[in-house]
């Protein structure tokens, strides 16, 4: 498999102009938009929009699916395939090095926007009016961009990068708000999931199940899964599998004369201490209180 560590090699490999920086370039398609034919990995934040009319992209095992205009957004070491696409209008590539980022703010903001971790067939579809916005500041990361680059450029560029991101965040948001409905299935397949991982006896074979393996199950990305639980109910994905196993413990606590650590133990708690801790924050009580305050 390919891996791109330098701009240049990556722009000249795919038939693209030379970067106008060793560690930050831009390129607008023109309804051809593609990157080699193969998949690869690259030492690059990727930040896309394209209205893709067909063609291949996939990010780590998912293939996109050809719904409207959409951005996605790629991190770097991730498997990336772009072959053949053509986009029903225009769309932009901007490419960031992980070095570029080195000594600035947005170096451990951009690892806060979870949609990098988000699957292809979870990318962010805007509406005309947000659409706008997004070309608004690539033109104005454009012009830096071509503009005999001088000691600013670095902090404009970023600036507005950053602000497209913050952007991205509050659609991606919008998007959820509108999804309400199928967040509200979700949480429901979520406690389907983890009731049948309980009935499997996997928790007793294989301990808590994990964020991931819910996530997989569901076919969704664990940061996805979580942002959209996060806003339909408040809670993220790992608060849920928490609240399910302390319902759980409160019930196996009044039915079953087992002591505290060994209901702990059969619900995949390794430590006795964190069951308790975290008992205690969703309840009020510690376990042994709740177990005593229960009629015999």
């Amino acid at each position: 498999m390919k891996h791109y560590k330098s701009l240049i090699e990556l722009h000249k490999e795919n038939g693209l102009p030379p970067p106008e920086h060793p560690l930050f370039s831009i390129y607008k398609c023109d309804h051809i938009c593609t990157l080699g034919n193969r998949e690869f990995t690259s030492d690059f934040y990727l930040v896309g929009l394209k209205n893709v009319l067909d063609g291949v992209i996939k990010y780590g095992r998912t293939q996109y699916d050809h719904q409207s205009g959409s951005m996605l957004f790629f991190k770097p070491h991730q498997i990336i395939e772009m072959r053949d696409l053509e986009l029903e209008e225009d769309g932009f590539l901007i490419f960031i090095h992980e070095d570029f980022l080195n000594g600035h703010l947005l170096h451990n903001e951009i690892k806060k926007y979870h949609y990098f971790d988000y699957e292809t067939n979870e990318a962010l579809h805007l509406s005309p009016t947000e659409e706008k916005v997004i070309w608004e500041l690539y033109h104005k990361i454009a012009n830096e961009y071509y503009n005999n680059q001088d000691e600013y450029s670095r902090d404009i560029i970023l600036a507005n990068v950053d602000t497209l991101l913050k952007y991205s965040q509050r659609f991606y948001k919008r998007q959820f708000i509108n999804r309400t409905d199928i967040s509200a299935r979700t949480v429901t397949k979520f406690n389907e999931e983890l009731d049948s991982y309980v009935r499997s006896g996997l928790l007793d074979t294989k301990g808590l199940p994990s964020v991931n393996f819910i996530a997989e199950r569901l076919n969704m990305s664990p940061g996805y899964l979580s942002n959209l639980l996060k806003l339909e109910s408040g809670k993220t994905a790992l608060e849920h599998i928490h609240m399910y196993l302390i319902s759980e413990a409160k019930n196996r606590l009044i039915a079953q004369q087992h002591n505290v650590s060994e209901i702990a133990y059969a619900l995949g708690f390794e430590n006795l201490s964190y069951f308790s801790r975290l008992f205690k924050k969703e309840v009020g009580l510690s376990p042994n209180a709740f177990k005593k305050q229960m009629p015999n």
